[in-house]
């Protein structure tokens, strides 16, 4: 399914990503891990689009295979237009001044040997973005402000900070080239639940500065993905299920695999919380080794039928560009 419209920041169209399985003294393929399989989705100039799922759905793999971390095994990425996965690590360098990645553990994405300045102003250094060494100071010391640090920390190392202030510090390194697409992968997830807001309302208020600035927010969490999102995106076993408005999806949610996943999201309110439906889903999530036939939900699927088995239900939209993968919607 063709979704490339004019003026999109990136176009995800039929992207496949597998890896190679290997056994025995010579290393000869064997199989073929599907991590994606036909993933198609668009991110139009100021939109965060929210992608969930469970773990292993290939969430993480999407936004490797945005910045080129992965080589897809086929598909297009198309980039302001651009088809980035057939271009050289030479032309690459140049577009990924546009788009960069904050990553889920800020304990780790950081390099311990330098410090906070160098590690944030070091893409200005990459590709040549400063003049001078007073510019290049500036420079640095306006993304700490643009983060929510205190620009006289520049000289602290990441060991010195706090989760938060280190996940601040991801932002401010992402930031540096004046990106039109972050992928933010996780960027919650390791954070106490006071630094998670602090952290999603820096995301909204750099957008809001930047009207041009596109998050891909990977979450597993609904309710964050709810409130910083414009659109999202539902993975499941390598593709997606479902995609519609925030607000939509929330309110009318139509794939079974998203209904399963919103049930067992806890709820603040605890009389909403004792009074809902839950939907347990039986069975395990099968292995993108060996996926099934058909639909990939429809062994723990409580709605499938002879059908769902048999064939693969295309992305198709039911009214209001709301999209479902689902024999039975």
């Amino acid at each position: 399914m063709s979704i490339v419209e004019r003026g999109n920041t990136i176009d995800l169209v039929n992207l496949k990503m597998f890896f190679p399985v290997r056994r025995g003294l010579l290393r000869k393929k064997v199989a073929d891990v599907k991590a994606l399989n036909d993933v198609s989705f668009s991110i139009k100039p100021g939109e965060t689009l929210g992608l969930v799922g469970e773990s292993g759905c290939g969430k993480t793999t999407v936004g490797r295979c945005i910045m080129r971390l992965y080589k897809p095994t086929d598909g297009t990425i198309l980039f302001e237009g651009t088809d980035i996965t057939k271009e050289s690590e030479r032309n690459l360098n140049a577009i990924r001044r546009r788009m960069s990645m904050v990553f889920q553990d800020p304990y780790s994405s950081l390099n311990p040997r330098m410090n906070s300045g160098d590690i944030v102003g070091e893409p200005l250094k990459i590709h040549n973005l400063v003049g001078s060494a007073k510019e290049y100071q500036e420079r640095v010391e306006e993304l700490f402000i643009m983060s929510g640090l205190n620009p006289d920390m520049t000289d602290r190392f990441p060991h010195e900070f706090s989760g938060g202030q280190r996940q601040r510090l991801s932002v401010a390194r992402a930031l540096a080239g004046d990106p039109l697409l972050i992928v933010c992968d996780e960027p919650i997830s390791a954070l106490d639940v006071s630094m998670q807001a602090q952290i999603l309302n820096l995301l909204q208020e750099l957008q809001e500065r930047n009207k041009s600035l596109s998050y891909l927010f990977i979450s597993h969490d609904l309710l964050a993905v709810q409130y910083i999102s414009h659109r999202v995106a539902v993975m499941y076993l390598g593709r997606i299920v479902e995609t519609t408005t925030s607000a939509e999806l929330y309110a009318n949610t139509l794939h079974p695999y998203s209904q399963a996943l919103l049930s067992a999201q806890p709820l603040p309110d605890p009389v909403a919380e004792e009074s809902r439906h839950r939907i347990i889903l039986t069975g395990d999530v099968p292995t993108p080794l060996n996926p099934p036939s058909g639909c990939a939900f429809h062994p723990r699927c409580p709605m499938a039928k002879k059908e769902c088995s048999e064939s693969v239900p295309e992305l198709r939209d039911v009214g209001n560009n709301h999209l479902v993968a689902c024999h039975r919607v």
